[in-house]
């Protein structure tokens, strides 16, 4: 059983390795190993990670069994956009993917945002299990993007949700 809880500095490293795990088995066949390595040693650094764990207005959540770390999720405040919150990253490792820790953790980060009105994500066209996982949750397509997260060649997309209050 995973427990959800805070991430913190020491869980840097296992969240590093989760995240190489899910995301070469997620985008390998989309974009190239190559392609996956380079976004993995540029968005997953220890100094991207160190500041995600520290930053104000943020949450790092990790699902944790006390052996492993099963899944991750991040989300903050948008400093663009009034009353919403960006939903950066959920993970879950593949071995531990349609067994409801995407959604606890999820579930978490719904609750941890008392004055947002809206979540918002952007997520990759042809992640399908990604998509049907947000639709599940409640999010909806509001639109498309040429550059998800800003990146070239990456496009993506916007979904939200309305947060119950």
């Amino acid at each position: 059983m995973f427990f959800i809880r805070t991430a913190s500095e020491r869980d840097i490293e296992p969240v590093r390795a989760l995240l190489a795990r899910t995301w070469h088995a997620t985008y390998d066949g989309i974009y190239g190993a190559d392609r996956v390595a380079q976004l993995i040693a540029e968005w997953h650094s220890p100094k991207a990670m160190k500041e995600r764990v520290e930053k104000k207005g943020g949450e790092f959540l990790i699902a944790d069994d006390g052996k492993r770390i099963g899944g991750m999720g991040f989300a903050a405040m948008s400093s663009k956009m009034a009353k919403t919150a960006l939903l950066h990253q959920l993970y879950v490792d593949p071995q531990f993917q349609r067994q409801g820790v995407g959604r606890d953790i999820f579930a978490e980060l719904e609750t941890c945002f008392p004055d947002a009105e809206i979540m918002r994500l952007e997520v990759e066209p042809k992640n399908a299990a990604a998509i049907a996982f947000y639709q599940g949750v409640g999010f909806v397509e509001v639109d498309r993007v040429e550059k998800m997260a800003g990146v070239a060649g990456l496009p993506g997309i916007v979904m939200e949700k309305t947060l119950a209050r």
